[in-house]
């Protein structure tokens, strides 16, 4: 199974900007489809952002236009770049894969790692 390892959170003001990455282990990581979940205290874990292995990306509407997922197969690594983040942004960020079906409807078939927190100070 994907192991997963996520980074790059932090505390930010609102406007600025951070990249989260998230190093996953296996080699068969450049055929899975990736994605990026997060957390908000006492709210549901949500789906953000979604990769397929050729590229093709989706976002949820809440982040649509400031957020950009990518990917770097030859490191194995998945990355989120988020811009103009705003206090609603707050949460503890997952990366998750393999996904399995098509974007909205996607289901995490990989184990969850520690996420990492990100903060945005009005």
């Amino acid at each position: 199974q994907v192991q997963l390892v996520e980074s790059g959170g932090g505390l930010v003001q609102a406007g600025g900007s951070l990249r989260l990455s998230c190093a996953a282990s296996g080699s068969i990581f450049r055929i899975n489809t990736m994605g990026w979940y997060r957390q908000a205290p006492g709210k549901q874990r949500e789906l953000v952002a979604v990769i397929t292995s050729g590229g093709s990306t989706n976002y949820a509407d809440s982040v649509k236009g400031r957020f950009t997922i990518s990917r770097d197969n030859a490191k194995n690594t998945v990355y989120l770049q988020m811009d103009s983040l705003q206090p609603e942004d707050t949460a503890v960020y997952y990366c998750n894969g393999p996904l399995m079906g098509r974007y909205p409807e996607v289901i995490p078939l990989g184990s969850w790692g520690q996420g990492t927190q990100v903060t945005v100070s009005s």
